[in-house]
């Protein structure tokens, strides 16, 4: 009876062992996969935190980069129109063609006014070449607009310092429309500034359409 019940306990201990061994290694493999599953998912978010931070990083350069091509491409613009503006107080050095740009400047000015009565301001250096070119420009304005207009030359000079060029005024200076070389000169740089910056440095390769 001693040995039957020895025999029967130790059964019961292998049994006991067995399930506790298997719920022991049911267990375990639950932890290791949710470990393994979380070790996964902390790796991914890491991996997009990577990936994320290579964007931003990569952005900020090529942005870095876009912006010093852009400051380059100023810094050229700047250089080109501060030449031409130094040579535009070159063009009155020959007479002839100074004298027919100020009828073409005065003949402009007055299509623009459309007053009977226009006051002239040139520099006083020019005021004998402005006195001819507004006669000219007076008798083509008469041929064109089938109507007389006068001009007179004030007495308020430009500055020696212009490059040049006229402010015509009607109306006691009410109507002012400048035509000095320096204000042509920045009517230009506004109007053909795009025109300029393809001719430099071409089209931009992101724009898709040039109408």
């Amino acid at each position: 009876m001693v040995a039957f019940i020895k025999q029967e306990a130790l059964e019961k201990a292998r049994e006991i062992k067995v399930k506790a061994d298997e719920e022991f290694n049911i267990e375990k493999a639950k932890i290791v996969r949710q470990e393994s599953l979380n070790i996964e998912a902390v790796f991914e978010r890491k991996m997009k935190q990577a990936e994320v931070q290579k964007k931003i990083a990569q952005s900020n350069h090529i942005n870095k980069a876009r912006l010093r091509v852009l400051q380059e491409r100023q810094q050229s613009l700047d250089t080109l129109f501060e030449a031409t503006r130094e040579k535009i107080f070159e063009v009155s050095s020959d007479e002839e063609k100074y004298a027919t740009l100020l009828e073409g400047l005065i003949l402009q000015g007055a299509y623009s006014l459309m007053e009977r009565e226009v006051s002239l301001r040139c520099r006083e250096a020019d005021v004998e070449a402005v006195q001819f070119a507004a006669e000219r420009a007076s008798q083509k304005y008469q041929e064109v607009m089938k109507a007389e207009t006068s001009f007179t030359i004030s007495e308020d000079y430009l500055p020696a310092s212009s490059a040049g060029g006229i402010v015509l005024t009607a109306l006691q200076g009410r109507i002012v429309v400048d035509n000095t070389l320096e204000a042509r000169l920045n009517i230009v740089k506004e109007e053909m500034l795009p025109q300029i910056r393809v001719t430099l440095f071409g089209h931009s390769p992101n724009r898709k359409f040039f109408n």
